[in-house]
Order: structure tokens, then C-alpha cells, then sequence
């Protein structure tokens, strides 16, 4: 009998651990077979290496590219029509050139003067800017005038001497100090050059690279700066006050759309007529009327500036607004006497090509993107034979893309992905790793120029493997614990 007992229980002990090694070699199957699902999902979805720079989707395909878009015999010597929503050039002519500018530089004078100073401040007016060349309001000396009146005299009639006055009180302001009727013409420039630092510095802030401002009303001058060399040594620059014609249409761009203070610039360029008068004991009366007679050749016209100089020729800028779409024209050059009306007529062709070539399109955006490997990352399923692959998405903001494009234009996408490590043909990021990191970009490419990029990022975390993760994973192996 005990025999028996003994025979039975050795039989029960070899029972439990068959059983115990069957469930073990369940276990592992179930893991081998959950490892091969997994390296199966890396294979389908992991980014390999022609992942790193892809073109995923061709939104329109131009006809032809955007060097050959149609020549409009324009008469200025360098012209620009641009997108004001976005800022992208869509027709070109020397718009790179620099040029002179003449008092279409005004229209920085009037935005530095707008966000530096209260339109109810009083400003004096010095000998100098007093005797500044025509045209002009024939300001006196010792004059107070308001800074509201005097930017409608520089907006609409292109006064050099209100011009003048506005700079010499912003920069003398700059400087701690004030201008009076007996303010010296030393003390005049010394302003001027003050205001003129603002200047600059607003283009510099707009992406200007090829602007140089000198005069606050746009008559042509130069000046000599010190300038660092490469090997640290000082040397002298001749500057020239000059600007590009995709320059001066960005510095109206900026005026109109992105200033705190757009809305004042909108009113006062768009007016047609406006009185004042001095603030003096005996006041004078001064009436000015705006001679962009472009604000009454197309419907939508609703600001700009003109200008001319003997070196600059004709110029202008101004904007239209049409069926949600607003265009911005600029034009260096634009003939000299006796071709007054070069730079209308050129406005005129330029605005027409925007509105019958360019029309305002929105995409819904969506794009597939690949999962990603983490080295040394824990996989989902927790197996740690298994490689770690996390799904991605792109941000897309609120999901749309709007932009105006012509049958000529390309628009695709571009996915880049910015991996760790390469391992054989797959890219490879190192755990941990966070959700919603960023792991690359996906640009939106209009003719070879990237117009908007959106990061691609991680759905998901991961840790990574650790020596007590291992322990851990093989005792609960062993010991068949969840």
C-alpha cells in the first residue's frame, strides 16, 4: 500500500511538472508567435530608408514651371506682384534689383511714426525740416503742429518738410531730448539719424536684406558707415537710401497686415481729402488731397504711395483687395518725365494678372505616415523579443491649407523624417521616447519652395528596457504571473 502511495505521488509530482513545462512551452509559443506577428508589422509599417525624404501627395501639377510664366512688357525697371496674405512673389521683374525708392519711403515713416508716438502728441517744427525741399507743407520754424495732420500731409500730398518734423520729434524723443524753434541743424540731423535707425531696424524686423533707409521723406542721398571686416578690422561702407521692389512691397505688406497700428495706416492712406490746421497763436489752414489716383482705377484699390526723384523715377506700391484675395504692387524705376502714367498703367496689368491668373484654393490635409522603430524601446505587447514600433501622425493645425495658385503652380507634399540610427535598410529612434515628440517635419511645396511645414509626431510612449524590466519579464515567465 505504501508502495502504491509512494508510486502514485511520484507519478502526480511528474504529472504537474509536464503540465508545468506544457503551459511553459505554450507561453513561449505565444510569444514566438506574438514576436513573428510583430516583426510582420515592423516589415508593413516601420519607415525604412526611402522613408527619410518622400513625396507623399501632388495637390496640382502646374503645366509649366514658374520660370516660364508669361512676360507682361511692363514698362519699370524693376516691378513686383505679390501675395499679401503670404508674402510669396507671383510675378517678378528685376524684384531683387536695388533701386532708390523716392516717397514711397513715406510709408515706413508713417507706421515707425504710428507705433512710436500718439497721433494727439504736438510736434515742433525746427528751422531744418522747415526748409526741406518741395514738395512741402511751407512749414515755419517754432510751428506746433498735430502728429495726426502731419501724417495726412506726408500720406496724401508727400510733404518732405512734415516729414521731417515727424522724424526729427520721434528721434529726438529716442534720444532724451526735444525739438524747439531754435533747435540747431547739427541737433536736426543728429535726430533724423536717430529716426532713421528705427527705420532700419523695422526693416531688418520685416526681412528686408537689400533696404538702407537715410531721409525719412525719400529724397536721394547717401551716407558713409563703419563697418566690421571679416578679419576685425574697421573699414568704411557707402550706403545708399535704396530698397528692392519685393522689399518695398513686404514693408507694405507689414504696414497693412501685421502692424498693431494697421487700421490708423488703412485710414489715413485710404482718405481722400483732409483739413488741418497749425496749432500756432495765429493758426493756418491747409487742405490736402491724395494723389494715388490708383484708389479710383480698380474696384478694391485701398492704399499705396507714390513717389518720384530724379534718380528714382516714378515709383509706387500699393494693394487691392478682391474676392478674398489681396495683391501688393511695387515699382521701382517706372519711367521719368514725361511718363507719369507708366506706373499706373503697370499697376494696372500687374493687379489684372493676379486676378485672372491666381485664384484662392483650400485643402483638406491628410497624409499616411509610417511607424517608427525605438531602439531598446519596451513593444506594446510587452514582449521583449520584440521590436518597438510606434505609430506617427501630423499635426495638422486646424486641417485645412488655403493658398492662391495658377495653372502653372505645383503644389505636393514632402515628408522628412530626422531618425537617430540607421539599422540595415530601417531608421531607428532611441528609447524613451515621449508621445507627441517630434520626430520630423512634413513640408507643403509650392514649385520648389517650401510655403508651410507641420511636425510629424509620435501617438504613442515608450520606455525603455532596463535590467530590472528583464528580471522582472523572466520571473513572471517562469512562474506563469500575468
Amino acid at each position: 500500500m505504501e508502495r502504491l502511495k509512494r508510486k502514485l505521488k511520484a507519478r502526480g509530482i511528474e504529472a504537474v511538472f509536464l503540465i508545468g513545462f506544457a503551459i511553459l512551452a505554450l507561453t513561449v509559443q505565444n510569444q514566438l508567435n506574438e514576436e513573428q506577428q510583430y516583426r510582420k508589422t515592423v516589415q508593413e509599417q516601420a519607415a525604412d530608408l526611402s522613408w527619410k525624404e518622400r513625396e507623399l501627395s501632388v495637390y496640382q501639377n502646374g503645366n509649366v514651371s514658374g520660370a516660364e510664366k508669361t512676360k507682361l512688357g511692363l514698362y519699370a525697371t524693376s516691378a513686383v506682384l505679390i501675395d499679401a496674405d503670404s508674402g510669396r512673389v507671383l510675378y517678378g521683374k528685376n524684384e531683387n534689383e536695388v533701386r532708390p525708392m523716392a516717397s514711397t519711403t513715406k510709408i515706413m515713416t508713417c507706421i515707425i511714426a504710428l507705433e512710436q508716438a500718439d497721433l494727439s502728441d504736438q510736434v515742433t517744427v525746427s528751422g531744418y525740416a522747415a526748409a526741406r525741399p518741395k514738395v512741402k507743407l511751407f512749414m515755419k520754424r517754432g510751428e506746433n503742429y498735430q502728429l495726426k495732420d502731419l501724417l495726412y500731409s506726408i500720406m496724401l500730398e508727400s510733404h518732405n518738410d512734415s516729414a521731417a518734423a515727424i522724424a526729427e520729434y520721434i528721434g529726438s524723443r529716442k534720444l532724451g531730448e526735444k525739438v524747439t524753434g531754435q533747435t540747431s541743424e547739427e541737433d536736426s540731423r543728429r535726430y533724423l539719424n536717430a529716426f532713421a535707425g528705427l527705420m532700419n531696424q523695422k526693416a531688418e524686423e520685416i526681412g528686408c536684406e537689400n533696404t538702407w533707409f537715410i531721409t525719412p521723406n525719400g529724397l536721394d542721398a547717401t551716407e558713409e558707415i563703419e563697418v566690421k571686416k571679416p578679419d576685425g578690422s574697421v573699414g568704411v561702407e557707402e550706403k545708399v537710401h535704396s530698397t528692392t521692389a519685393k522689399e518695398l512691397a513686404l514693408i507694405l505688406r507689414y504696414c497693412i497686415r501685421e502692424s498693431s497700428k494697421k487700421d490708423l495706416f488703412l485710414e489715413i492712406t485710404g482718405t481722400k481729402t483732409y483739413s488741418f490746421s497749425s496749432l500756432s497763436e495765429n493758426p493756418r489752414s491747409f487742405s490736402c488731397t491724395n494723389h494715388n489716383a490708383f484708389l479710383s482705377m480698380m474696384d478694391g484699390a485701398f492704399t499705396g504711395k507714390t513717389g518720384f526723384t530724379n534718380n528714382a523715377g516714378y515709383c509706387y506700391v500699393g494693394a487691392l483687395k478682391r474676392d478674398e484675395r489681396t495683391y501688393i504692387v511695387a515699382l521701382l524705376g517706372c519711367g521719368w518725365p514725361n511718363h507719369k502714367s507708366y506706373k499706373w498703367s503697370d499697376t494696372r496689368v500687374l493687379m489684372e494678372y493676379g486676378l485672372e491668373q491666381y485664384q484662392k484654393k483650400t485643402w483638406e490635409l491628410s497624409e499616411r505616415t509610417p511607424g517608427i522603430l525605438v531602439g531598446d524601446g519596451v513593444a506594446e505587447c510587452g514582449n521583449l523579443s520584440c521590436p518597438c514600433v510606434l505609430g506617427t501622425y501630423v499635426d495638422w493645425g486646424d486641417g485645412t491649407f488655403t493658398c492662391l495658385l495658377s495653372d502653372e503652380d505645383t503644389l505636393c507634399s514632402k515628408l522628412e523624417l530626422c531618425p537617430q540610427n540607421t539599422v540595415g535598410r530601417f531608421l531607428y529612434w532611441n528609447a524613451p521616447i515621449a508621445k507627441t515628440q517630434q520626430i520630423g517635419t512634413l513640408d507643403l511645396v509650392l514649385n520648389g519652395e517650401t510655403v508651410q511645414s507641420y511636425p510629424v509626431c509620435v501617438s504613442k510612449s515608450a520606455g525603455k528596457v532596463t535590467l530590472p524590466l528583464c528580471w522582472q519579464k523572466i520571473v513572471r515567465m517562469f512562474f506563469i504571473l500575468p
